[in-house]
């Protein structure tokens, strides 16, 4: 059981930081403007080997950004909950970490699908017109990577966490032998 919290634990510590990386860099998008290369991140632009900052405030933009950063801060906490899955404190009885660490990787698959689906959508609808010779690059794979690894973890937590509540089956058994009992 244990080697199976810590591969979903495993997968959960790399997609955070495959969304970290993909969130902080400037190679979601690259293309060639006026014969020069340049590439696009969520928060800067680089061409000529100078880089500006996003400075327009486009809808888009900070909706991929928010996001992704929600799914960051999701992953974190499901991490967490993962690691105390491991210690068996007293107060935590009835509190099923494993379940909730895989609640909260789906939330962040849930919300990088959200960022990327947005930023392609938008990407490839206004953007891909706009530039002629234009590719999705590094940056934006490693997004889908990360939601991949995210999934694969909360698929883990959650088939740890399938019995929520495991003091109910004692309870069950016992109610089911009382009425036998009574007869």
């Amino acid at each position: 059981m244990y080697s199976f919290m810590g591969g979903g634990l495993f997968c959960a510590i790399v997609g955070n930081i495959l969304l970290v990386v993909s969130t902080a860099t400037d190679y979601w998008m690259q293309y060639r403007l006026s014969g020069n290369y340049a590439h696009q991140g969520l928060w800067r632009y680089c061409m000529s080997n100078k880089c500006y900052m996003q400075t327009d405030s486009i809808a888009y933009w900070n909706a991929t950004r928010a996001f992704m950063i929600l799914s960051g801060m999701s992953c974190f906490a499901g991490i967490i909950a993962g690691i105390m899955s491991f210690s068996h404190f007293s107060s935590f009885e009835r509190f099923n970490r494993s379940f909730a660490a895989g609640i909260m990787f789906f939330v962040s698959t849930f919300f990088v699908l959200l960022g990327m689906a947005i930023y392609t959508g938008v990407t490839i609808n206004f953007l891909g017109r706009r530039y002629g010779d234009w590719r999705f690059s590094w940056s934006y794979i490693l997004g889908w990577v990360a939601m991949l690894m995210n999934f694969f973890a909360g698929k883990k937590g959650q088939m740890l966490g399938v019995n929520l509540f495991p003091d109910i089956n004692h309870i069950i058994i016992d109610s089911c032998q009382r009425a036998q009992k009574k007869q």
